[in-house]
C-alpha cells in the first residue's frame, strides 16, 4: 500500500490515527500520533478512510422526511464581570530602551446589567474638559470612549459620569472618578504581574427604584430647607466649581422682594454650602467668598460654616484690592 508524506494513517493494532512525517525506506515510515513521532512497518498502518466510512454507516437511522442539519447551540456572550456598570482602562504599551512603558490608556464603559442606558460622560484635566460623550449603551455590551495619554494621568483627571436607565422607574445616577498616580502605578504593576489586559472601576452595581411619589425639583419657596452639606450625586455634569463665589442675593436669585431677611440669609448659606461641597469634590485649592461688609452677620455665618469643614485649612478676611474687607479667602487641604 502506498503512502506519501502528509497522508493520514491508522495504526491497525490500536486504531489510533496519525500522519506520515517521513519515508525511511520501502517498508518503513515515520509517523506522528498524538504528538509522538516513531517508525512503523507498512504492514502496521492503513488508510483510515474505510474506518471513517463504516463509522458513518453504523450511525442509527432515524425516520426523516427531509435532511436534518445539527442544531447549533446558541452562544451567549460570557459575562466578564459581576453585575454592574464599569469604567475600564486598557494600558497600551510602547517599546523603550530597557522595558515596555505605558503610552496611553484606552477607556471603555462596560454595561453588565439588563438595562439599556443613556450615558453622559466627560473627562476633565485641571478643571478643563478634554472629552465629552453622550449616547446609548445597550444591556450586556460595551462602548469605547477615548484615549488618555499616560503623562496626563499625573494631573489626576476627573472622569464625570451620569447614567440614566431607559426604564423611567429608576433613579438617575452620577458621580466623579479620579485615580491618583500611586494607585495607577499599583494597577499597572498588578496587570503585569498577573498578565491581565485591563483594570476597572465599578461605577454602579444596579439602579435604584424611584419612590412612588418622586420628590419635586428643588425650588426656593417657603419654607426654605435647612442648610446641609450636599453629596456628589447632587451635582449635574455641567456644573463647575467657582473660584469666586458672590453671595449677594441678586447674584443668586432674580427676584428676592418677597423673601424675608431670614430667608435671604438661609438662601445665601445654602449657596455657600453647595459650592463649598463642589469645590471639595474637585479638590479645589483656593476660593474667594464675597459676602460684603454690612453689619457682618453674613460674614460671621460664613466663618462659622468654614470652621466646621475639615477640608478648610485656613481662611482670612483681610484687605484685598478687588473686594476691600468684603470677601474671605479660603485655602483647602486634602488628606
Amino acid at each position: 500500500m502506498k503512502f506519501s508524506i502528509g497522508d493520514k494513517i491508522l495504526l491497525t493494532r490500536t486504531e489510533e490515527e496519525g500522519v506520515v512525517t517521513a519515508i525511511l525506506n520501502n517498508d518503513m515510515f515515520e509517523v506522528q500520533v498524538n504528538g509522538v513521532v516513531f517508525p512503523v512497518h507498512k504492514d502496521d498502518i492503513d488508510h483510515p478512510y474505510l474506518k471513517w466510512f463504516t463509522e458513518k454507516k453504523k450511525q442509527p437511522s432515524q425516520n426523516k422526511t427531509a435532511e436534518q442539519l445539527p442544531v447549533e447551540k446558541t452562544k451567549q456572550r460570557p459575562q466578564r464581570f459581576t453585575k454592574g456598570i464599569y469604567l475600564c482602562f486598557f494600558p497600551v504599551f510602547k517599546k523603550d530602551v530597557f522595558e515596555d512603558i505605558v503610552d496611553y490608556l484606552k477607556i471603555y464603559l462596560i454595561n453588565e446589567t439588563p438595562h439599556d442606558i443613556q450615558i453622559k460622560y466627560e473627562t476633565r484635566i485641571q478643571h478643563e474638559p478634554v472629552f465629552q460623550h453622550q449616547g446609548m449603551v445597550f444591556s450586556f455590551s460595551d462602548i469605547y470612549l477615548h484615549n488618555v495619554p499616560f503623562e496626563d494621568m499625573n494631573d489626576v483627571p476627573r472622569f464625570h459620569w451620569q447614567l440614566i436607565s431607559k426604564d423611567a422607574g429608576f433613579k438617575t445616577e452620577e458621580g466623579i472618578l479620579k485615580i491618583k498616580p500611586q494607585k495607577l502605578f499599583d494597577h499597572i504593576s498588578q496587570l503585569l504581574l498577573k498578565n491581565e489586559p485591563s483594570f476597572n472601576y465599578l461605577l454602579l452595581e444596579d439602579f435604584i427604584v424611584k419612590p412612588e411619589e418622586e420628590a419635586k425639583k428643588e425650588t426656593f419657596i417657603h419654607p426654605l430647607p435647612k442648610v446641609q452639606r450636599i453629596s456628589s450625586k447632587s451635582f449635574s455634569l455641567q456644573e463647575l466649581p467657582r473660584y469666586e463665589l458672590d453671595l449677594h442675593i441678586e447674584q443668586i436669585i432674580a427676584d428676592s422682594k418677597n423673601l424675608s431677611n431670614a430667608e435671604i440669609i438661609t438662601l445665601q448659606l445654602q449657596t455657600l454650602e453647595r459650592y463649598l461641597s463642589l469645590a471639595i469634590l474637585h479638590h479645589q485649592e483656593r476660593m474667594i467668598i464675597i459676602h460684603g461688609v454690612g453689619k457682618g452677620k453674613l460674614r460671621n455665618e460664613v466663618h462659622r460654616i468654614l470652621k466646621n469643614i475639615p477640608e478648610v485649612k485656613h481662611f482670612k478676611n483681610e484687605w484685598m484690592g478687588n473686594y476691600g474687607f468684603g470677601a474671605t479667602e479660603v485655602l483647602f487641604e486634602y488628606s
